[in-house]
């Protein structure tokens, strides 16, 4: 079996195939002008099992299924045309109910037969203001589909037209055949202008009307726009909508919730600054979830502070609060994200969203208040480390920090400045004891300073022992100072008798401070130990 191979066959390679060759071909998404050309050679030679084309009906032309579309006009003409009128109503008949891409399919087929109907019964010669056929009415208003752009002008009145438009416009009818319903519309109401009413009934033939022409609408009811920017009648230009809003808000007309959700997001934000000022908070407060990441930021700072006035009574419930304000997000001040962020209760604030929050006001928000914010979602931060908004909100901050408070392993921040003792506090303290001495005196003094590990406080610790002592006639000095770095600073000075040696002796000895260095996360505080050294 080929499977689906048989759709990359040689053109030339497919009369030549397995007679079950069209049904495999069925299959096929799209065939190329080549295999379509040779699948119409085949079909016309009769030997296959749908026979000759001549003697097709209806069910040889439904059960061709796809490989109807790849029919050309020479194959078409030779069907009955009993046949093709009633493989026409049978695509009519359908066509309510399909989707956008069958009906695409569904209008080629009508235009094929319809171009096949005209090639196997030539007319005489046109009358440029008569109508060839039975002209249409409300009982054969289906027809329509099976007439050309210029018979449809000719053989449909424009009373008929406006009379049973609904109707009309439910069947498949083609670009053309639509601008020809559109003018007999436009001759209809020339002298008035299309009524209000009237606006409301014109479904996909609305979105022909140029900017221009919208802006002579007369639309001052919610019901005539909503009407209107239903998606029934299909897709409208930006511009389109722009001007059919200006014109709106123009007459006096008050957007409402379901009217914004009729408009959405992305249309929302091509409006103007003014007009945006216009929406009643109460509509922000009714109008679902609108996508408004595409509006400016002033823009966004607009619908932001009508969806705070929106949902102020939620205030007291953060988690509905925030339900309700998170697609306005982008455009909250640094203070009410923090309120979010300091509620109490778990934001859980996903990526997408902040990700479109105000750049510069994300700037303002501390490790902590981000971490509060994303909540189960923190993991997440780390897959998005190089979007420009994570980017520069990082650099802001301690690299210790948020290695220490979100712990994800976020790189980028500022590194840790080298430690330094900061300024000791003294305190001192003296202690005398005389003793009895002889005629002279000893005085001895050292110095010693004893390093120790220490926080980044610093203590100094110095002892000074002065001793008047019996001596001989000559004296001696020697003093002893012990320097040691703590959290605090102590002085104490004590006199006692120290015995001397006739010769004056002098000793001192130093050893310098030692530097703290930062420690990650927590900060460690080695014991105090005094070591003198003479």
């Amino acid at each position: 079996s080929l499977g689906a191979l048989v759709c990359d066959l040689e053109p030339s390679t497919i009369p030549a195939s397995d007679p079950d060759i069209l049904e495999k071909l069925k299959l096929c998404p799209a065939l190329t002008g080549a295999q379509q050309d040779t699948l119409n050679a085949l079909l016309l030679s009769g030997d296959t099992a749908y026979g000759d084309p001549s003697s097709w009906d209806l069910q040889t032309l439904q059960d061709l299924g796809p490989l109807v579309l790849a029919l050309n006009q020479t194959t078409l003409s030779l069907v009955a045309e009993v046949a093709r009128e009633d493989f026409r109503r049978a695509i009519a008949a359908a066509y309510i109910s399909q989707g956008r891409s069958q009906r695409e399919k569904s209008l080629l087929l009508l235009r094929a037969l319809a171009a096949a109907s005209a090639a196997s019964q030539p007319r005489l010669q046109r009358s440029p203001d008569r109508c060839q056929f039975e002209p249409i009415t409300a009982s054969n208003i289906e027809d329509i589909v099976f007439l050309s752009p210029e018979d449809l002008d000719l053989c449909l009145s424009n009373d008929v037209l406006v009379e049973n438009l609904e109707a009309v416009l439910v069947l498949p009818i083609t670009s053309e055949a639509s601008c020809v319903l559109k003018k007999k519309v436009d001759e209809f109401f020339q002298k008035s202008g299309i009524p209000e009413k009237e606006l409301r009934r014109l479904g996909t033939l609305s979105r022909l009307y140029t900017e221009e022409e919208i802006s002579q609408w007369n639309v001052t009811s919610s019901d005539t726009l909503s009407a209107l920017l239903n998606n029934s009648g299909g897709e409208w230009n930006d511009s389109q909508v722009q001007q059919l809003l200006s014109r709106y808000l123009a007459l006096g007309g008050s957007l409402t919730g379901p009217l914004l959700q009729e408009i959405g997001g992305s249309r929302l934000c091509n409006l103007q600054e003014e007009q945006i000022q216009q929406i009643p908070a109460a509509a922000i407060g009714t109008a679902g979830k609108l996508s408004i990441s595409s509006c400016s930021q002033s823009k966004k700072d607009q619908l932001y502070r009508k969806a705070r006035e929106a949902f102020a009574s939620l205030a007291s419930t953060p988690g509905s609060y925030y339900c309700q304000i998170q697609p306005y997000l982008g455009g909250a001040p640094a203070e009410d994200l923090k309120d979010l962020a300091n509620a109490g209760v778990a934001i859980n604030m996903d990526l997408g969203t902040f990700l479109t929050l105000n750049p510069e006001e994300l700037q303002k928000l501390s490790v902590t208040d981000v971490k509060h914010l994303l909540g189960e979602n923190l993991p997440e931060l780390k897959e998005h480390e190089h979007e420009p908004l994570v980017v520069s909100w990082v650099q802001q901050q301690s690299q210790q920090e948020l290695d220490c408070v979100l712990g994800i392993d976020l790189q980028g921040g500022q590194p840790q400045p080298t430690g330094t003792a900061s300024p000791a506090a003294t305190s001192m303290t003296t202690v005398t004891t005389p003793v009895p001495t002889t005629p002279a005196s000893a005085t001895s003094t050292a110095t010693v300073t004893t390093p120790v590990p220490t926080t980044p406080a610093s203590v100094t610790s110095m002892t000074t022992v002065t001793s008047p002592v019996p001596t001989t006639p000559a004296s001696a000095t020697s003093m002893t100072t012990v320097t040691t770095l703590a959290s605090a600073t102590s002085m104490t000075t004590v006199t006692t008798p120290v015995p001397t040696t006739p010769a004056s002796v002098t000793s001192t000895a130093t050893v310098p401070p030692a530097v703290t260095s930062a420690v990650p996360c927590s900060t460690q505080q080695a014991p105090t130990t005094d070591r003198a050294t003479s």
